[in-house]
């Protein structure tokens, strides 16, 4: 469901983004507007950025292999970094130095295409609302009862997110790029053009600076969320069992690993334990069914040093 909502959102984000940035270039070249020009390449950044979500996420679903045992679904955090670089380099960096140039050399909107920028922000606008739209729709298949902030920092899938900022930065770049335009268009001074483009450039560095320390996050490897982990719990000792440690790692977005130390009786056998494994394998996969690579330690319950930490070995007998 993640993922199809995923790829759902980063298609429509990318069909309006590649029609919006045709339409921006063709109102830069016929009046000369460092805005419309920041928003051009804004959005041919947001296209490329699109693109990338979608190669990543035909590279995590490759089967796993020897040299990766655990396969690929890293991928997608690896290829949702690379957004961020290229939103602050082409799409932020860009914006900013365009800005400067505009402010050492202002001029006003040239051509008698007055309209035209107007126009397609407009339409821009429209079309930006519209994948806006579905962003939001698709993530709250998954987003549950969490605030827009929780939901972003929190995610394990990274297309959402990336879109949600994408989209939700450039409605914020258009309507910027709008009042720049407007104020130029109403004095005659480009510095509000230039003005307008530095705003954009700014929005997209503070939104490529996000998304990069959240996908860090998630590179780094981040454990299950709270929910997975009370039901793992819950499934381990529904059958009386007990932990004495656990420890969860997202391999990718739908994919968990999960290894637990949990104790046994002294008293029992070989085989009875084996059975206790399997059938709490079972439990944990009904209960969170990404939970697709367990590995279940048996062991005699010590006190454990510290929380989270394997118990002290027993002392060596004289």
């Amino acid at each position: 469901m993640a993922a199809s909502g995923g790829t759902k959102a980063i298609i429509a984000a990318l069909a309006a983004n590649l029609a919006i940035a045709f339409m921006k270039f063709l109102a830069y070249f016929l009046t000369l507007s460092s805005s419309m020009l920041a928003e051009a390449i804004h959005s041919v950044a947001d296209s490329g950025n699109q693109l990338l979500l979608l190669v990543g996420g035909k590279k995590s679903q490759r089967a796993a292999s020897p040299e990766h045992p655990f396969g690929y679904g890293r991928e997608r955090y690896i290829y949702a970094f690379i957004v961020s670089i290229v939103l602050f380099t082409v799409g932020g960096l860009f914006a900013l130095y365009e800005a400067w140039e505009k402010f050492l050399h202002p001029h006003g909107i040239e051509g008698g295409f007055w309209w035209v920028p107007l126009a397609v922000l407009a339409g821009a606008i429209l079309a930006e609302s519209y994948s806006f739209r579905t962003a939001i729709k698709e993530s709250n298949h998954t987003r549950g009862k969490q605030s827009w902030v929780k939901f972003v920092r929190s995610a394990k899938q990274p297309e959402l997110p990336v879109i949600l900022l994408e989209d939700f930065g450039a409605l914020l770049g258009l309507l910027f790029a709008l009042i720049g335009v407007g104020l130029t268009l109403i004095t005659g001074n480009g510095v509000w053009d230039a003005a307008g483009t530095g705003m954009i450039g700014l929005l997209l560095v503070a939104i490529a600076v996000v998304l990069a320390l959240e996908t860090k996050s998630l590179l780094v490897g981040e454990s299950a969320t709270k929910g997975d982990l009370e039901r793992i719990r819950g499934a381990i000792e529904s059958d009386g069992g007990r932990i004495i440690h656990l420890k969860t790692l997202h391999l990718g977005p739908e994919e968990l690993l999960v290894a637990a130390k949990i104790a046994v009786s002294r008293s029992a056998t070989g085989e009875e334990i084996a059975r206790a494994i399997d059938e709490c394998e079972e439990r944990i996969r009904a209960a969170v069914p990404i939970a697709r690579v367990i590995y279940l330690e048996p062991d005699l319950h010590r006190t454990a040093t510290a929380a989270g930490q394997d118990p002290a070995p027993a002392a060596p007998r004289p």
